[in-house]
């Protein structure tokens, strides 16, 4: 990916002449199968610009509970777009389902803005990187389309989910009016996500990553790293198998409670408060990230082997 980003050929993307992101824009949108895509610097800013593109100022956003769009973007929907959220329960794996679509939607009137946009996430971060089925999202998009309303689907770990299903990523994504999806997670990237559509939708999305300070210049540096990136999906089951390895070696470990991950996202329940059991796993050289007081998110990415998982075991089992 270093040579690449050093060998890359390059132009001014603000311009649409840089001929490494218009590739890496044409190879990600023929994956999704959709029309169009756009290079963004992160999933968040994809996700954001989607919001902004799909909606007016004053609409209802339907999403769920602990969503990344809602929980982990610095209330991005409403500095940056002006809209309003409302939450749905989707569960201990983060599903809407299509009633809760129906009783979430709100009709505009002389008194409310009405519902504008519904966003799914898969896989589900928060809820343990759960891969929800295609037909799920299907169901749940049938649903808000039947009232007019736009879906976005944040895809940041996609792939992770279509490797889970053995499905192509093109038929989660096949229902919904938007998707993005990192480059940068398991894929390997260093850099980089794309938000894919309709042609009309990323004619619209550009400008609004202009406002957003995404407008990019000889980006194409950063972009080649991502055209490897797009070759190496099939390697994401790799990671899913080290993580159940990793979850069932953590679980056999008093003072733990490893949930049986179905991606490379493990959620490790601790006796002990969760930022003290990570203090102390740093300094056996295991890093993790609190998920909650008495919850530690550990993930298997590109750069961890089997070796990594068997060491990161026998160091948390010192505690």
């Amino acid at each position: 990916m270093r040579e690449a980003a050093a060998s890359a050929d390059v132009g001014d993307d603000v311009y649409g002449e840089d001929p490494t992101i218009n590739e890496l824009e044409a190879r990600a949108a023929e994956i999704l199968d959709k029309a169009a895509a756009l290079y963004v610097p992160s999933g968040t800013m994809g996700n954001q610009i989607a919001v902004r593109t799909h909606t007016e100022r004053g609409q209802e956003v339907l999403l769920e509970s602990e969503c990344h769009t809602y929980k982990w973007e610095l209330g991005g929907l409403a500095q940056h777009s002006g809209v309003q959220a409302r939450t749905i329960d989707g569960g201990n794996r983060g599903v809407i389902d299509p009633d809760q679509v129906q009783a979430g939607y709100v009709e505009a009137d002389g008194h409310r803005a009405g519902t504008g946009l519904l966003v799914l996430e898969n896989t589900h971060n928060a809820k343990g990187g759960t891969a929800i089925a295609p037909e799920k999202i299907d169901a749940a998009a049938e649903a808000a389309h039947d009232f007019g309303v736009p879906v976005h689907l944040d895809g940041a770990r996609l792939f992770n989910a279509a490797a889970a299903l053995d499905v192509p990523a093109s038929r989660i994504a096949r229902e919904v009016d938007s998707v993005m999806c990192c480059l940068s997670k398991g894929l390997g990237a260093p850099v980089g996500s794309m938000l894919i559509g309709t042609d009309d939708f990323v004619e619209r999305a550009r400008r609004v990553r202009k406002l957003m300070g995404g407008g990019m210049r000889q980006a194409g540096l950063v972009a080649a790293p991502g055209l490897l990136a797009l070759e190496n999906r099939d390697r994401l089951a790799e990671d899913h198998r080290r993580a159940r390895d990793l979850a069932a070696g953590i679980d056999e470990i008093d003072g733990f409670s490893a949930r049986e991950p179905e991606t490379n996202i493990v959620l490790v329940e601790t006796d002990e408060p969760a930022e003290d059991v990570l203090d102390d796993l740093e300094d056996e050289g295991v890093a993790g990230v609190a998920f909650g007081e008495r919850t530690i998110r550990f993930c298997t990415h590109w750069d961890i082997d089997d070796s990594d998982v068997e060491a990161a075991i026998e160091r948390a089992s010192r505690l």
